[in-house]
């Protein structure tokens, strides 16, 4: 479970690898740091919350975390086809970009820490693993997208522009 919640942190860290080009270990940190940190957490305030915030939230934060993905996805696409001047310079592994990555890729999590409270499982060793497994994959990823933007510079830009597509999709598939 921790590898399959994994999965759309990995993939956006390939994207901010691809966009950041050059990695620092600050960015690196602040990037594995609060993705691991925002698996670690859904999964506790679903577990503690149950149906509650899981009904409150419902569909509308599976749309959501869509949306978001989908937005950056076909920006980062866009941005491919501009000139240097136009695109947009901000850094992903600061500020509001990280807070709304870390809840768009832990919207899952949530789901599952409900799931974990239904079956009456404890609760934090499984958050740990998962959190764990989170960061690591986003230090992963990262490093990947960076090699993928360095050899193939626009082209990779595209690709992870696609993935994110591909994880809004997922987002909102049953």
């Amino acid at each position: 479970m921790a590898f399959a919640l994994a999965f759309d942190a990995f993939g956006v860290a390939i994207v901010v690898g691809i966009r950041l080009g050059e990695l620092d270990r600050w960015a690196v940190f602040r990037l594995s740091f609060h993705f691991g940190f925002a698996q670690f957490g859904m999964p506790i305030v679903g577990w503690l919350a149950g149906g509650s915030i899981l009904s409150a939230i419902g569909i509308y934060g599976r749309w959501l975390a869509a949306v978001v993905l989908l937005g950056i996805g076909a920006r980062l696409i866009w941005e491919q086809f501009r000139t240097d001047q136009r695109q947009w310079k901000g850094d992903l592994t600061r500020g509001a970009s990280l807070l709304i990555l870390m809840f768009a890729t832990s919207i899952d999590a949530l789901a599952a820490g409900f799931t974990l409270g239904l079956v009456g499982t404890s609760i934090l060793y499984p958050t740990l693993i998962i959190g764990f497994v989170a960061a690591s994959m986003t230090i992963l990823g990262l490093i990947f997208g960076q090699r993928l933007g360095l050899r193939f510079g626009r082209a990779a830009g595209v690709f992870g522009g696609l993935i994110l597509i591909a994880l809004a999709v997922k987002a909102v598939l049953p």
